[in-house]
């Protein structure tokens, strides 16, 4: 009988270093990241500021019903979802011809033995800016450079959410692109194919169904996104929202947070719909025809408000001419320094909390858990994720007051309803083999979820957590506009008073602030897989 050499075999795990120091330095920063921004969780357990919570939530109830309130919330409802199914439209018009110029699954040398014109790789690299620039400036931004360059209404909304979605469908649908089989695509292109045929007949028959799901999925971010863009001037649910919280109005500010919680069941039961559909042939057709059907009757309603409120096209000229001459003082520099910190750290912190708070609520979410609490916590789930981060911004700021303590809070609570939504899909998929024959073993519920559960969904939680970290950079920077500190507030000031040289230069240390997230959560991700 053969005894198994076992010198070779390690006595002590290699990763244990690197593990205990990520152990003892991830409370020291999440303590260092409390002090700076001011965010004390222990406020929470104090009975005075739990009563005085209790009484600010009460205002909400009962919502307002009287009629000229709901009239009124009707016709935004209408004009939020017609800004966000025309804004979706838009955003494909332009991301998509960028994708199949920046995609590297079109690029002669993969496909092909040829060399690209040298011009080519240049085209491209600029394409690709482009695309950081459009992606890295908030929705919500862009709305409002555009509301103060060319008036109030629904079109700057619309024309926001095409250039940041824009931007953000050219990089995943490039991305969707790369990730098929190359071979249809080599073939196709070795017989004279152009770019354009290479995509139709190689490309997309693979990727359709991918490319429509992410739409779709960007299709329910619009309507979050549209439905907050009031606060800066660009019509729909927000403005009502807004006036709302101006006038201390809890009992419309609590038919605004069910109406949000509404929108969220809705558009998922329709995704759903929209999922299943795709993967027929009637079932895709049915699908394109309700899509046209959406996006004529959302412009049909939009047209009567942009004609009463035209947009100035010089307005907008002149606005680029003063914008492009950012200002450089040092003092000021120095002030942009302390926002991008602060912008960092809320976000930083707002993610990590919500990390803990979704994996709270990921199991009984989850088909994993309980019945009775299934039903309930997917119901809390859908109200913290459904209520948009602008407006946990504001009611934070009216809870615990103004500062990045607020925009902390805020990411925090919008942030685990989106975490634990994905942390419970994530338990659903996971094989139950490993915790199966841990459980058949004898080990009680508990071990089996710590030592067989949780250690096959950990890295997917973790990688869902740095590509939420990547998004949360970008809401925490406008979090300021409702008085939550960070470079978001430093830009409200600074467009209030028509200073557009710094408004210029803090757009572009937000730019700075999202690219760089970008490239430590990828670093990052490669190094944890």
């Amino acid at each position: 009988m053969l005894i198994p050499d076992t010198s070779a075999i390690p006595l002590r795990d290699p990763a244990r270093q690197r593990r205990l120091g990520a152990l003892l330095l991830t409370p020291l920063l999440l303590a260092a990241m409390m002090a700076y921004t001011g965010f004390n969780p222990l406020l929470f357990s104090d009975s005075d500021t739990l009563h005085t919570l209790w009484q600010f939530m009460a205002q909400f109830f009962p919502p307002a019903r009287d009629a000229p309130f709901l009239q009124e919330l009707f016709h935004a409802t209408l004009t939020t979802l017609a800004v966000a199914s025309c804004g979706l439209a838009l955003a494909m018009l332009i991301g998509l011809p960028l994708a199949l110029l920046t995609s590297r699954a079109l690029d002669p040398p993969r496909l092909t033995a040829d060399r690209p014109t040298r011009s080519w790789p240049l085209l491209q690299s600029l394409l690709r800016t482009l695309l950081l620039l459009l992606r890295g400036v908030p929705d919500l931004v862009w709305a409002l450079l555009l509301v103060r360059a060319a008036g109030l209404g629904s079109l700057p909304a619309v024309l926001a959410l095409g250039l940041a979605y824009g931007g953000m469908l050219g990089k995943v649908y490039a991305e969707i692109l790369e990730s098929q089989p190359a071979e249809p695509a080599r073939a196709l292109a070795a017989s004279g194919a152009s770019r354009l045929g290479v995509f139709a007949y190689a490309l997309l028959p693979q990727a359709a169904t991918e490319l429509i799901s992410y739409s779709i999925y960007r299709w329910e971010c619009a309507i979050r996104a549209s439905a907050v863009m009031g606060f800066v001037g660009a019509g729909g649910l927000g403005l009502l929202l807004d006036s709302a919280l101006r006038m201390l109005n809890g009992g419309e500010v609590g038919s605004l947070l069910l109406l949000f919680a509404a929108l969220v069941a809705l558009t998922e039961l329709i995704s759903r719909a929209s999922r299943r559909a795709i993967h027929s042939r009637a079932g895709g057709l049915r699908l394109a025809a309700c899509a046209l059907l959406l996006l004529s009757l959302s412009l049909l309603w939009l047209w009567p408000q942009w004609r009463s409120a035209p947009f100035e096209l010089s307005g907008l000229l002149r606005f680029a001419q003063e914008f492009l001459q950012p200002a450089l003082g040092w003092e000021f520099l120095a002030e942009v320094g302390r926002g991008v910190l602060e912008t960092l750290l809320v976000s930083a912190l707002g993610t990590a909390l919500a990390f803990v708070g979704g994996a709270l609520l990921a199991l009984p979410a989850s088909q994993r858990g309980r019945a009775a609490l299934r039903l309930p916590t997917q119901a809390l789930l859908n109200f913290l994720r459904g209520t948009p981060d602008l407006l946990w911004g504001a009611l934070a700021v009216l809870a615990v007051g103004l500062g990045p303590a607020a925009g902390v809070l805020a990411l925090a609570l919008h942030t685990s309803g989106v975490l634990g939504r994905l942390f419970a899909q994530t338990l659903e998929n996971t094989p139950p083999h490993a915790e199966a024959a841990l459980c058949h073993s004898g080990a009680g519920r508990l071990a089996c979820l710590c030592y067989a559960l949780l250690p096959q969904a950990l890295p997917q939680w973790i990688a869902y957590t740095l590509y939420r970290w990547e998004n949360n950079i970008r809401i925490a920077a406008v979090l300021g506009l409702v008085g939550a500190g960070g470079l978001g507030q430093q830009l409200y000031l600074a467009l209030s008073l028509f200073q557009l040289g710094k408004a210029a230069t803090l757009i572009v240390a937000m730019l700075l602030l999202s690219w760089g997230v970008e490239v430590f959560s990828r670093w990052l991700r490669e190094k944890l897989a």
